[in-house]
């Protein structure tokens, strides 16, 4: 996939320079944070989606569309950031911090970075339509849905999550399980010309699956280790996320507790020791037990899913192993 997306860089790089020579700059944004690392797990789970179907081993008839949610997932991360205003990103600066050092201004690098993200976007959908050519008839408009729905689905999610919406489990399957696990898998499918039992089962195991990621991420957010995850402890407390851990803490401590929580949330200046009760209290209430337990059933009813499902063995067996990946990592 690496090589896919540098040769795609490399072909793009001539003809935006062409364009305008300042555009080369937007271009390096998009190609530099691609290609700075990322887990490319959403193109494991298409790849997992097709091979479940019953497409073949080379994974050639896909590449294209792969490249497409990688490309739509660097879209989504440099407005992500912008928004969260969070300066760092893969081990390195966020688009529009990077944009914003070189040119002095803070404004105009983020600026620069909506359009960085306007060209990944564009990108994005150049590779979709070139991958959706891989199949035909109706298979193609199916593939073409797909994809402009799972876009639809994570830009409402996005502004749920913005709205602090109370809805988590919502936000959650809209902004993280479209596109992570649910789109990616139906798009495989779809190109592995699967049929309706195939892509039911599929979309039973993936739904499930797109929360526990989210909750995965939640939890290492929170009580990850910062030298594996590379974010700060108490990372998402200073953000003010309203994850599910803060709505269950919500519920369960007193109001006298509950406010040793509030008053780190959004605070970026927030004192380790504060953040450390906060984190306490996070988890002597119960509330990580509560998530934890959640992430569990939702395993077990993906799990559940891929018993029996009409779909070949090799797809099965990388859909196991993608579960754990995606639910049971440490980053």
């Amino acid at each position: 996939m690496n090589e896919h997306l540098a040769n795609f860089f490399a072909d793009k790089r001539a003809h935006v320079a062409a364009l305008s020579p300042s555009a080369s700059e937007l271009l390096d944004g998009v190609s530099d944070l691609t290609m700075r690392g990322g887990k490319r797990l959403r193109c494991l789970v298409l790849y997992a989606g097709f091979r479940a179907a019953g497409g073949a081993s080379d994974p050639g008839k896909v590449l294209d569309l792969a490249a497409a949610i990688e490309l739509l997932q660097s879209y989504f991360l440099i407005q992500d950031d912008w928004m969260d205003d969070d300066a760092e990103r893969r081990g390195g600066p966020a688009v529009h911090a990077a944009f914003g050092a070189r040119r002095g201004d803070a404004k105009l690098g983020a600026s620069l970075a909506i359009l960085a993200s306007d060209l990944a976007a564009g990108f994005a959908f150049e590779l979709l339509h070139r991958g959706a050519t891989a199949t035909t008839g109706t298979r193609t408009r199916a593939v073409l849905d797909t994809f402009t729905q799972m876009h639809t689905e994570v830009v409402c999610g996005q502004q749920l999550d913005l709205l602090e919406h109370l809805e988590v489990a919502r936000t959650h399957d809209l902004k993280t399980g479209s596109y992570t696990v649910r789109g990616p898998l139906r798009l495989g499918a779809l190109m592995g010309s699967a049929d309706p039992t195939q892509l039911d089962a599929l979309e039973r195991f993936g739904r499930p699956i797109g929360v526990a990621f989210q909750l995965r991420d939640d939890l290492l957010g929170t009580f990850g280790d910062p030298r594996l995850t590379g974010k700060p402890a108490g990372h998402d407390l200073r953000e003010g996320k309203n994850t599910l851990l803060v709505s269950e803490a919500r519920k369960l401590l007193d109001p006298t507790s509950w406010a040793r929580v509030e008053v780190v949330l959004g605070s970026s200046t927030a004192s380790a020791e504060a953040l450390e009760v906060a984190t306490g209290l996070l988890e002597s209430s119960g509330a990580r037990a509560r998530v934890e337990a959640h992430l569990a059933a939702l395993v077990a009813e993906a799990e559940q899913a891929l018993t029996a499902a009409p779909l070949a063995p090799e797809g099965v067996d990388m859909l196991r192993q993608l579960l754990r990946k995606l639910v049971l990592r440490d980053r």
